[in-house]
């Protein structure tokens, strides 16, 4: 990611997306996991998400 997340910011976007593959949404990479939380952390790390942090004073 172009952005640089502090361990709060980045536990917030893989527990959305987490909550967002849980619900039915379609996972952007191919992997073999299949706990919801697991595969986000997974696109994350591959930086497939299309989240974006507004920071106040930034």
């Amino acid at each position: 990611m172009s952005q640089q997340y502090n361990r709060y910011e980045r536990a917030r976007i893989i527990g959305a997306r987490a909550l967002q593959v849980a619900y039915g949404a379609p996972v952007l990479v191919d992997t073999e996991q299949t706990q919801p939380i697991l595969i986000a952390a997974e696109e994350y790390d591959a930086d497939v998400l299309p989240f974006t942090v507004n920071r106040e004073g930034s």
